[in-house]
């Protein structure tokens, strides 16, 4: 790898890790699947990999396709907004009810197909993730010129990278989310991202 190519890694990984920390819907639904340790794996490969080919999208092709399909981004904004709401009461819900703690939750909710759904879900009906990844990230990666796959490939292992930790790392906070308060205070975290994400795509309608 030349000197320009790693330069272009390294600021991808960076400027990945900078993007998909914030607190997300694809964030949030990762951590609780690592709570429950339910079907982790793919979901995480879902997230890590959708993120891979939005990011290369981005760096190779996001003029020629923002001019080919103009409606796309208003099309995932309303689209987005209706799922974020749905998925949002749902957790609200699970936090009015209450009942859950990490023992009884373990292997249960979400089927591996319903999982990998949401996941998919979660990923290609957010236009946040358009923005970050296909807009943001490509618009970057224009100044690195022909080292620009260096700066996709150092964008998408920090995609790999930060969901890997979030959802095997979780585990470790097992012994706080014993509790049903813990659990009832997360499904109400969740449901006032996904609605406050469905708001803004509103409000930039």
């Amino acid at each position: 790898m030349t000197q320009d190519m790693l330069h272009a890694a390294l600021t991808g990984l960076l400027t990945g890790l900078s993007l998909i920390v914030a607190i997300g819907a694809q964030n949030a639904f990762v951590l609780r699947q690592g709570l429950k340790r339910a079907h982790v794996l793919p979901v995480v490969l879902i997230c890590a990999l959708s993120d891979a080919v939005l990011i290369t999208l981005g760096v190779f092709a996001s003029a020629q396709i923002s001019k080919a399909f103009p409606p796309l981004l208003p099309i995932l904004r309303w689209g987005g907004a209706a799922f974020l709401i749905y998925y949002g009461a749902k957790a609200a819900l699970s936090a009015w009810h209450g009942g859950a703690h990490l023992e009884a939750a373990e292997g249960e909710g979400h089927s591996r197909t319903a999982a990998m759904l949401t996941a998919l879900a979660l990923t290609w009906l957010n236009p946040h993730v358009y923005l970050d990844t296909v807009v943001l990230l490509g618009a970057i990666s224009a100044r690195f010129g022909e080292a620009r796959a260096g700066f996709a490939m150092g964008a998408a292992s920090a995609s790999l990278l930060f969901f890997f930790a979030l959802g095997f790392g979780a585990r470790f906070l097992a012994p706080i989310f014993a509790r049903d308060l813990s659990w009832r205070v997360l499904d109400g975290g969740i449901a006032l991202v996904m609605w406050s994400i469905a708001i803004s795509l509103i409000a930039g309608a």
